[in-house]
């Protein structure tokens, strides 16, 4: 049987076959089930993205509100979670204590060994709805403030600023927010979602599926881009230097410019385009452009100069900024979003299940190698 060799990291070779996600990284289209994502950008929300990434449809109106109940009422963390959380060292990221605290909720999952379809539902329920509560809840302990009850008479954006923050949040906040994790919900079979399919395969359990996943959007090859684009605006505002000259020094002392070029697209990231907008319509609501024009600048520039274009991590540094939300959270809350795509992909890989084991090319030396007794080797 012939083989196709892969190039590094996998470049070119195609995995798994799988009806969620289509990606044209020539033409910039990202579909979901293949509705583009600007359709569903405009018109949907987070709820409605991932019935359609888990159901592979799109909810009729009594569909959908049975989703947003059966979402909403998952809403709950065993108190040994959240006493586990008062504990967390406070040396630890909010990575790492959202991979071990899922990895914690198969303790208290009694259905953790069944790997029916209807009981990976209902996990993948809990999981998305507990993956926003220990974000929040973790950010409100390690600042010494209250637990925040959640509000299951809200969204799932709109709850998540709720607990994190203890006020209900804006429309324009809700809205931002929720935009944000319908374009960060799904990305075919990027590293973590890779991660979470390899080990579904193996009949482990949905939640070692999410942990390994988490672990993997830790790195900071994954996750954390709009983290690094952050610091780096917040350094501009600091110096009070101009964001393009700025760039200029960085560019010339060989540092690298995060937020910019994408593995898959060669024309603009489509999520880009609409973190762009929000981003400048939220600095305008919130009174602080700052951030967008900083960006937009950066952006400008680093696209005449090099042909890069922004990528989805770019713009939504300045969208987390403005909403108040610290920087270590902002790749935790791409985790927020990505569960309703990890999800679906472990459900889709389950109910047609088969080990994932590729082959490597080999390139050690030649076969067969002679044993060298040890009184002989140099």
């Amino acid at each position: 049987m012939t083989t196709a060799v892969a190039g590094k990291g996998l470049e070119g070779i195609v995995a798994a076959n799988s009806g969620i996600c289509w990606i044209d990284g020539e033409a910039g289209v990202l579909s979901y089930r293949g509705i583009d994502i600007h359709e569903l950008a405009v018109h949907s929300t987070f709820e409605e993205t991932t019935y359609l990434l888990w159901n592979g449809i799109l909810p009729n109106e009594l569909a959908l509100r049975e989703f947003q109940s059966q979402l909403s009422l998952a809403r709950g963390l065993d108190f040994r979670i959240v006493d586990m959380l008062r504990g967390i060292p406070a040396s630890a990221t909010p990575m790492e204590v959202l991979r071990t605290a899922v990895s914690a909720l198969s303790f208290y999952d009694a259905d953790e060994k069944d790997n029916s379809h209807d009981s990976n539902v209902r996990k993948c329920y809990h999981l998305t709805a507990q993956i926003a509560m220990i974000v929040a809840i973790y950010d409100r302990l390690r600042k010494g403030l209250n637990v925040v009850p959640p509000d299951r008479s809200l969204n799932h954006a709109a709850n998540f600023l709720w607990m994190l923050n203890g006020v209900k949040p804006s429309e324009t906040a809700t809205r931002t927010l929720d935009l944000a994790l319908v374009l960060h919900a799904e990305h075919e079979l990027n590293a973590s979602t890779f991660a979470a399919r390899v080990i579904a395969a193996t009949l482990a359990d949905v939640h070692s599926a999410v942990t390994g996943a988490i672990g993997a959007l830790k790195g900071p090859l994954h996750g954390g881009a709009n983290e690094g684009v952050m610091r780096m605006l917040y350094e501009i505002d600091k110096a009070g230097a101009d964001p393009v000259e700025y760039v200029k020094n960085m560019l010339a002392a060989r540092q690298k410019i995060s937020g910019f070029g994408h593995r898959v697209y060669k024309t603009e990231d489509p999520r880009a385009t609409h973190l762009r907008k929000m981003s400048e319509q939220l600095g305008k609501d919130a009174g602080i452009p700052k951030w967008f024009e900083y960006s937009r600048a950066i952006e400008l520039y680093i696209n005449a100069d090099k042909k890069l274009n922004a990528n989805v991590d770019f713009y939504s540094a300045s969208t987390y900024a403005t909403l108040g939300i610290d920087i270590d959270l902002y790749t935790p809350i791409f985790a927020i979003s990505r569960i309703a795509g990890w999800a679906a992909h472990i459900i889709e890989q389950l109910d047609d299940n088969r080990l994932i084991r590729p082959r490597a090319e080999y390139i050690g030396p030649p076969y067969p190698a002679p044993y060298i007794p040890m009184d002989e080797r140099g």
